[in-house]
C-alpha cells in the first residue's frame, strides 16, 4: 500500500507569554515559508505564547521551513523589542500524520485551540486561525483550504457548511485529542502507515528508538474484531457496534471508507463515534477493562 498524503501537525512553545503579538508579521513569514521552501500549510491557529501548524512538506525540508519561520520572527521580534535571545523553546514538536485519515480531525482540533482555553466561545469569533477561511471568508494563496474542504463536498460552499457543523458540533462538548493515538511521540495512522514511514522515511537511530512501540502493532481484521467484540457485549448491540467502530479505526489498518462502508455509515460518522467512545472509555474502568481484554485476546497494543 502506497502513502497517498504525508503531512505533520506541529506546536511550537515560546519562553514566557505574549510572543506572538506581532500577528500579521508571523503571518507573513508562513507566507514566504511556502515561496521559498516550498511548504503546503493546511492549518493554522496563532496564540499568545505558541502556534500550531498543520502542513506538508513535498521536498522534505520541514526542518529549514521552520528555522526560517521562528528565526525571521524572534530577529524581528527582538529589533523591534530591542531584546536578545531565543523566543521559542527548544525544537518545535512534530507528528507525522497520515493526512487523508487524520487531517480532518487534527484541523478541527486546531481551530477549537481557542474554545478550549476560553478566549472565545465560537471558533469563527477567533481571528488568528485560518477557520475563517473555511467558514466563507477567501483565503490567501499560501493557505491550501481545498484538501481538507474535499472531503466534506465537492462544493466550496456546501464543504464550508459541512465542516462548519463538524467544527461546531464539539464546540460544547468534552472531547479527545486525535494526538492521544500517536504511536512513539512520532507518527499518527493506520498500522501500514506507520510501519511504511518507519520502515522508508526515519533513520536507522530514530527506527531503533520506535522499534519497541512498533513492535506492539499487530493488524486486526474487522472481522476478528467484530467477533471479539461481540463475545464480550453480549446482548447490548449499541454500545457493541461502537466498540467495534473504536477498535477498527484503532487497529483495523482500514481506512475511514472501508469501516464506513463495512457499518454502512459516513466517513465522519465513524471519527466522531470513534472519538466519543474514546472519552467514554476515559471515564469508565469496567469499560476499559473489557476493551483491554478484547485488545489483548487480538494481540493489540494496550489501551
Amino acid at each position: 500500500m502506497g502513502i497517498d498524503r504525508v503531512a505533520s501537525t506541529l506546536l511550537t512553545r515560546g519562553f514566557t507569554k505574549d510572543i506572538i503579538v506581532e500577528r500579521e508579521r508571523f503571518l507573513s513569514y508562513l507566507e514566504s515559508a511556502t515561496e521559498r521552501y516550498g511548504a503546503v500549510i493546511h492549518v493554522y491557529c496563532l496564540m499568545s505564547n505558541h502556534y500550531h501548524l498543520l502542513l506538508e512538506t513535498p521536498e522534505g525540508n520541514l526542518s529549514q521551513i521552520m528555522r526560517h519561520i521562528n528565526g525571521a520572527y524572534t530577529t524581528y521580534f527582538n529589533i523591534k523589542r530591542q531584546r536578545s535571545g531565543h523566543l521559542f523553546q527548544g525544537r518545535y514538536k512534530a507528528i507525522i500524520i497520515d493526512a487523508d485519515e487524520y487531517a480532518g480531525e487534527l484541523s478541527r482540533y486546531i481551530h477549537l485551540n481557542p474554545v478550549r482555553v476560553g478566549i472565545v466561545k465560537r471558533p469563527g469569533a477567533y481571528r488568528w486561525s485560518s477557520y475563517q477561511y473555511y467558514n466563507g471568508k477567501k483565503p490567501p494563496e499560501w493557505l491550501k483550504v481545498d484538501f481538507i474542504l474535499s472531503y466534506f463536498s465537492r462544493g466550496r460552499s456546501i464543504a464550508q457548511e459541512k465542516y462548519r457543523e463538524f467544527v461546531n458540533a464539539l464546540v460544547d462538548v468534552e472531547y479527545d485529542n486525535p494526538l492521544k493515538d500517536t504511536i512513539a511521540s512520532t507518527i499518527l495512522g493506520g498500522i501500514n502507515f506507520v510501519k511504511e514511514i518507519s520502515d522508508k522515511h526515519l533513520t536507522n537511530k530514530k527506527v531503533d528508538r520506535n522499534l519497541p512501540a512498533l513492535r506492539e502493532l499487530r493488524r486486526a481484521s474487522i472481522a476478528e474484531i467484530i467477533k471479539e467484540v461481540n463475545s464480550i457485549f453480549r446482548g447490548d448491540s449499541v454500545l457493541s457496534r461502537k466498540a467495534a467502530i473504536y477498535l477498527c479505526h484503532r487497529y483495523s489498518g482500514r481506512t475511514l471508507k472501508e469501516i464506513g462502508d463495512y457499518f454502512n455509515i459516513g466517513e465522519s460518522a465513524v471519527s466522531q463515534t470513534s472519538c466519543r467512545f474514546g472519552l467514554i472509555l476515559n471515564k469508565d474502568k469496567g469499560l476499559r477493562k473489557k476493551i483491554k481484554h478484547i485488545s489483548g485476546k487480538l494481540g493489540l497494543c494496550n489501551v
